[in-house]
């Protein structure tokens, strides 16, 4: 039926497997599907797979609707009888990812739907979906040239787009406000919510990115959900292999960057990558129609060579540590399944460090050898229980491990110093790594789920909770443990601890130790219930509520953060108001909440040093290492006080340190949209988002208690809390020196004590409330495939605005997340109101694949977008001394002691202009072909045909000092990655 379609007469089927970015259904789990539908009152409907003989039958009620939940995603024979007669031909259903197919049988009356697409029954058009979400399956995948990672797959979605650390923004969040599933086991990174457990792509089934309306079976995100699961073993026994390689000679250099005065800035041209994946797979039954097996193991070769910026260090690394993975299915019975999951995707990457001669492309000798371990081993057991016909649970049970390991040989004896005055502030030091790390993260999640059917309600409810530990160890290298940071400044300029430059110097050190060791763990639980309402045939309604509990410890065990009855309600509704099932209007508001991360218990709740001090730097001193020459400054008089406010190395009483009544972060949305079918394959949609973050939990330094001690108040320090809201701290009332009771500061209006230029207190200032609103149309437009076509496409208008851009902070290129520079001090922020780093106002996003006969296919993706804001941020203000990052710019008498004699020009957000359009262009040809009993396929893919290396981000400091100009402003700190092609050989038999 290759090309066309019909309509079968007393059938309707629907599916949720339109592969378009449209809004899919939002009736099932999070590692499966359901199937329901409507037939004669009182037939029996049986469901049954031909891979893996799993059978179950179920009853309609007297108004003929029935329902499967809990379905493993697959392809099913759908078959009614009544009175011992079959009703119809038996039909085939495919069950796709967290999604609902509805198939009426028998009498049915909604018939304008029913599209026969190729091999497959389709409705574009769900209309019982409330949901905003993205289903991809590994077959369209081998059609079109994709990133083989799930970021990438993301990527696709609109509405999201590539962020700063590695990560990925959903409708203007930052990147640590995602979760991401893997068989319903969160593997997200909870340090600092950046990254998540990775698997080979081979051993993916499907995924679905949720950008927005999901259940309140999710949680504990603000910004979007991948949602993946696995491969699984049938009654066919499979094995084969897929090799992957990506070689340097197919790789385009990178662009050489050079500042404005002719020195390198950035050196790029010499950085390739070897890459060569070799998996090989086998599945199948253990006891047929009972126990399946699925296995992979991945060898791997990975050698990435680079230079640092400055193009005199030379970068050989090598990564060879395999992937195994592995999942097993026991149908105890048809009412009683049980699966088991377990991968490991620990790396160990090696990388020497040599000299390196750029003009001559020659490598001296070797520097150093740099070794890094990341991941862990992961595994799951899920239950699955059909209890009644019309009630079914899921338990599941498993633990995800991290690891973070980071050191160098030379860590023992050579301090890491990093000349800023120089383009690509090189490190000059005989060490390349600025931080030593010994991390270890663990997850243990168990959560049970429930669906109970009454009538025409869908009961869901369930629990889930989290132990997350982590064991933290991090320190700097060499004997000093010190980061040694040298900064051009000019006599008279106040530097960020109060102290004033001497006369005569022009360039200081930082030299800063921080350093904390301990374990650390959150507990994480929430529970929730939602009624999904057939009002009418043609109406659902869908409500929910999912209450959360954060519960953050200190070092000894004890609680620190607690914050618990955070009531996250969910309302939407689908209305199929022409009754044809070929159009329908959605829309849903709901809350959603953000855990701490585990960052915050180490770094606030641990014995946690941050010790800086400054210099005059009176030179730099060279010496001779392993046959090189390098640089360690020599350090000068001690300019202003030594900074210890952000850690003093103990652990402190925490009810200084932390508000006693903190609220936590959470975020509200609202989405209308419309979609409809048109012709036989086609449908589009529109979708209107508006998204509101509330609150902001971040560090701030609280200089003032609000307690008048000899005319002055008493300061606090840095303390978390909700900028812009009251605070609850412990502290001294009574002006004894002895902390002794708790006081209530507004810090909307006050905490931040003010000075005049004699040091005279005069008052006080509070802080900004924090602020982020994303506002967007997208436009979708979907042709699915008929083994001929296909082709997607989508538009997205966006405007992400406010003050703070999230947990993660990256216009200040700050990664620690939860502890931003965003609001350490009253100014920081003070009108900073304007367009957020996430903030693309164009997306467009296009993809599709062609098959030129039954052996060829060729594909394409194209991904493009406008560009981010680029700032220009000073480092002071117009009404106090404080030298840190804000939004003004000194312009005149900018040494002046008094402070009130400088003159200062307001640069808000977006002043400096916006990095240029990208475009993302891939292409891929696939050749496939059965030989006998084995499948063949070929396919080579090129990403960044274009070879566009265009800036994604950029140095937005308009000053080093005040008054002092950043030479490397509005400069490129991140790039495209240049024009590569990768080679992909399968054999299966």
């Amino acid at each position: 039926m290759k090309g066309k379609s019909f309509r079968k007469s007393g059938l309707c089927v629907a599916m949720g497997i339109c592969l378009a970015s449209m809004a899919l259904p939002a009736l099932a789990a999070n590692t499966d599907g359901s199937l329901s539908g409507r037939v004669a009152a009182g037939a029996e409907v049986t469901v049954r797979s031909a891979d893996t003989g799993f059978t179950r039958t179920v009853k309609a009620d007297a108004q003929g609707n029935y329902r499967f939940p809990f379905l493993p995603i697959g392809t099913y024979q759908l078959q009614a009888s009544k009175d011992g007669q079959s009703v119809g031909e038996p039909i085939q259903v495919v069950v796709s990812l967290g999604n609902e197919a509805n198939v009426n049988l028998g009498g049915a009356t909604d018939l304008a739907a029913v599209q026969v697409i190729g091999s497959r029954v389709i409705t574009p058009v769900d209309v019982r979906s409330t949901e905003s979400a993205t289903n991809i399956t590994q077959a369209e995948l081998e059609r079109v040239p994709i990133a083989r990672d799930a970021q990438s797959v993301a990527l696709l979605a609109p509405g999201v787009i590539q962020g700063q650390y590695g990560g990925a923004s959903f409708g203007g969040s930052s990147v640590s406000e995602n979760a991401v599933y893997i068989n319903g086991l969160n593997v997200t990174d909870f340090y600092k919510r950046v990254g998540f457990s990775s698997v080979p792509f081979g051993f993916f089934k499907e995924f679905q990115v949720k950008t927005g309306g999901y259940s309140v079976e999710f949680g504990r995100t603000t910004g979007g959900v991948i949602n993946a699961v696995t491969q699984s073993g049938t009654n066919e026994f499979k094995y084969g292999a897929e090799l992957v390689w990506e070689p340097k000679s197919l790789q385009s250099g990178g662009d050489n960057h050079y500042d404005r005065s002719g020195d390198p800035f950035r050196i790029a041209s010499r950085d390739k990558r070897d890459r060569t994946n070799l998996n090989v797979h086998a599945s199948g039954p253990i006891v047929k129609d009972k126990l399946f097996f699925y296995a992979m193991y991945e060898f791997r070769d990975y050698r990435p060579e680079s230079t640092n910026d400055a193009g005199s260090t030379f970068f050989k690394g090598k990564a060879d540590k395999g992937f195994w993975g592995t999942k097993l299915d026991w149908q105890i019975n048809d009412s009683h399944l049980l699966e088991f999951l377990a991968f490991s995707d620990k790396n160990e990457t090696t990388t020497d460090n040599y000299q390196y001669d750029f003009a001559r492309g020659s490598r001296g000798v070797r520097s150093n050898t740099q070794y890094s371990e990341v991941g862990g081993t992961n595994w799951a057991l899920t239950y699955t229980g059909y209890l009644t016909e019309n009630f079914s649970m899921k338990a599941l049970y498993g633990e995800n491990k991290r690891d973070r390991i980071a050191s160098s040989l030379n860590d023992q004896d050579c301090d890491a110093v990093q000349d800023r005055r120089v383009a690509g502030n090189p490190q000059i030091g005989c060490v390349s790594s600025a931080l030593i790390e010994n991390g270890a993260d663990k997850r243990e999640a168990a959560r049970l789920d429930f669906e109970w059917q009454l009538g025409d309600h869908l009961l869901r409810f369930g629990l889930d909770r989290e132990v997350n530990t982590s064991d933290n160890e991090s320190f700097y290298p060499g004997p000093s443990r010190k980061f040694y940071q040298i900064y051009p400044t000019v006599p008279g300029t106040t530097l960020e601890n109060g102290g004033v430059v001497p006369a005569g110097v022009n360039a200081y050190v930082r030299a800063r130790q921080q350093e904390v060791t301990g374990t650390f763990e959150t507990i994480n639980s929430a529970y929730y219930i939602e009624d999904n309402w057939q009002v009418t045939p043609d109406l659902m309604l869908n409500g929910g509520v999912r209450v959360e509990a954060f519960n953050n410890k200190n070092g000894a065990g004890s609680t620190y953060i607690k914050i618990d009855d955070m009531i996250a309600p969910r309302l939407g509704f689908a209305w199929d108001f022409r009754g044809d099932g070929r159009a329908k209007v959605f829309g849903n508001i709901g809350r959603y909440f953000l855990p701490i991360v585990n960052q915050i218990n180490v770094k606030q709740a641990g014995a946690f040093l941050d010790e800086r001090t400054f210099y005059a730097l009176q030179g730099l001193e060279a010496f001779q290492r392993n046959g090189a020459t390098y640089y360690r400054p020599i350090l000068g008089a001690q300019i202003g006080p030594i900074d210890n406010s952000q850690g003093d190395g103990t652990v402190q009483d925490q009810r200084s340190k932390v508000d006693g009544d903190i609220d936590p972060v959470y975020q509200d949305e609202v989405i209308l949209g419309y979609q409809a079918m048109f012709g036989d394959a086609w449908s589009w949609g529109v979708r209107g988002i508006y998204r509101r973050l509330h609150n902001a939990i971040d560090d701030m330094e609280i200089t003032s208690n609000g307690i008048l001690c000899n005319g002055e108040p008493g300061g606090i320090g840095y303390v978390m809390g909700n900028p812009g809201k009251k605070v609850k701290l412990y502290t001294d009332t009574n002006c004894d020196g002895v902390k002794d009771g708790y006081v209530d500061i507004d810090t909307s209006r006050a905490g931040w004590a003010l000075y005049d230029a004699k040091g005279n207190y005069v008052g006080e200032r509070g802080w900004a409330k924090p602020k982020r609103t994303y506002r967007a149309l997208e436009f979708m437009l979907d042709r699915a495939w008929d083994d001929k076509w296909a082709f997607n496409a989508s538009y997205t208008w966006s405007k992400s605005e406010g003050n703070a851009e999230g947990p993660s902070n990256s216009d200040f290129g700050f990664d620690n997340t939860g502890r931003t520079e965003s609001f350490d001090d009253p100014f920081v922020n003070l009108n900073g109101d304007g367009p957020l780093p996430n903030d693309r106002r164009h997306q467009v996003k296009l993809r599709g694949a062609y098959a030129i006969n039954d052996n060829w296919t060729v594909g394409a993706t194209l991904n493009a977008q406008s560009g981010r804001p680029i700032n220009a941020f000073g480092l002071g203000n117009p009404f106090d001394p404080t030298v840190y990052h804000s939004f003004y710019v000194c312009v005149a008498n900018c040494t002046a002691k008094d402070f009130a004699q400088r003159t200062y020009e307001l640069r808000r957000r977006g002043y400096g202009g916006r990095t240029p359009w990208t475009f993302d262009l891939g292409a891929s040809l696939t050749y496939q072909r059965s030989f006998g009993g084995a499948d063949l396929r070929v396919k080579l893919a090129v990403y960044n045909l274009l070879n566009q290396q265009r800036a994604l981000e950029v140095d937005d400091s308009y000053e080093t000092g005040v008054g002092v100009a950043n030479e490397f402003y509005r400069l490129g700190t991140g790039y495209q990655t240049p024009r590569y092609a990768q080679l992909t050989v399968s054999v299966d038999f």
